[in-house]
């Protein structure tokens, strides 16, 4: 979408024709002329450089989402486990994750090699974002992070500053702002990149032009493995081991806020979990709510470092699951087929 092929022509002239006639989005309007926005625009101008009356054209274009805001106020981590993992590991997932394992062996395999990040985590990833690109989201991302950072008080410091990361890469990429499309969040691409997260780890896996996490699957593969990477992914650590306590007891201290201790911390209060865990491993206990009753799980290094990709415990959890699930089907299909 973003490299120097007739769809990035086509992008840099929309660009063109969308900033040379300004007076186009006169009457959309709403947002660039709110105080706040405008102040907004004047730190951008002194910190980051850029010229006033682009960012009044680009905010002039901006335009609030109420749908945005009605989703956010209903994430699906705020699901009980046993409804949010049945939304993403699905016969259907786990059936296309294998097939997508399948098509782009080598492109995992070279992430593997380079970044040392199973496959299995990089397609389950892929397979809860956006199902293999198939829901990267309509929203422009524009309007996704301007709605949230002006009139969704709870996060706007976290928005605005997205914002600002969005149009740093915008012009570093030279890509229209009012372009691209992603979640009600403002996360892009297959991968379901933030902004920042942009910036920081897209690469460029096969060495041609710009990082593209919409349609380059080398970009997206390598992008993902590069974030892992990055934040100190250990090459065949455990991520999570089943854990057990005894019946009636209440909770750990700060199990709530998912807050990390130690192994040996956890099997004071009377955790149990494997043996093979040492006691200096950091830790956190992750309660399962079911249906009837709950698991128990302890999250351990690399499972922190999954949770940098989304905050949730739930997340990485289904993360974790549907990477199981797509690995064993590829097994039994590989046990099964002729000689």
């Amino acid at each position: 979408m973003y490299k120097s092929r007739p769809t990035i022509r086509l992008l840099a002239f929309c660009s063109a024709v969308l900033l040379a006639f300004p007076t186009r989005f006169a009457a959309a309007a709403g947002y660039v002329d709110r105080p706040e926005v405008q102040q907004f625009i004047t730190r951008m101008v002194q910190q980051d450089g850029f010229d006033k009356a682009w960012l009044e054209q680009v905010f002039a274009a901006a335009q609030k989402r109420d749908a945005i805001l009605t989703a956010i106020a209903k994430p699906y981590e705020s699901r009980p486990w046993y409804q949010y993992n049945a939304l993403f590991v699905t016969d259907r997932r786990i059936t296309a994750g294998v097939s997508f394992w399948e098509q782009h062996r080598a492109e995992l395999q070279k992430a593997e090699a380079v970044y040392g990040i199973p496959a299995s985590l990089i397609v389950a990833i892929l397979g809860v974002e956006s199902f293999y690109g198939h829901q990267k989201g309509g929203y422009p991302v524009l309007d996704a992070l301007t709605t949230l950072s002006f009139d969704y008080p709870p996060r706007a410091a976290f928005f605005q500053g997205e914002l600002e990361q969005y149009l740093l890469m915008c012009r570093e990429q030279a890509f229209d702002p009012r372009i691209p499309t992603g979640s009600y969040a403002g996360a892009m691409g297959v991968p379901q990149f933030m902004p920042d997260s942009y910036r920081q780890y897209a690469v460029t896996f096969d060495g041609m032009g710009k990082p593209d996490i919409w349609n380059d699957w080398a970009d997206i593969i390598g992008s993902v493995a590069n974030f892992f990477h990055a934040h100190g992914w250990q090459q065949d650590g455990l991520v999570a081991v089943p854990a057990a306590l005894p019946q009636n007891m209440p909770l750990p201290a700060d199990t709530a806020n998912y807050a990390p201790v130690t192994v040996a911390a956890l099997r004071e209060q009377h955790v149990f979990l494997s043996a093979g865990v040492p006691d200096d491993e950091e830790a956190i206990l992750v309660p399962l709510q079911l249906q009837h009753g709950t698991d128990y799980w302890v999250g351990l290094h690399n499972f922190r470092v999954l949770t940098q990709y989304n905050k949730s415990a739930l997340y990485a959890m289904a993360v974790i699951s549907l990477g199981r699930r797509i690995a064993e089907a590829r097994a039994e299909l590989a046990h099964s087929a002729p000689p």
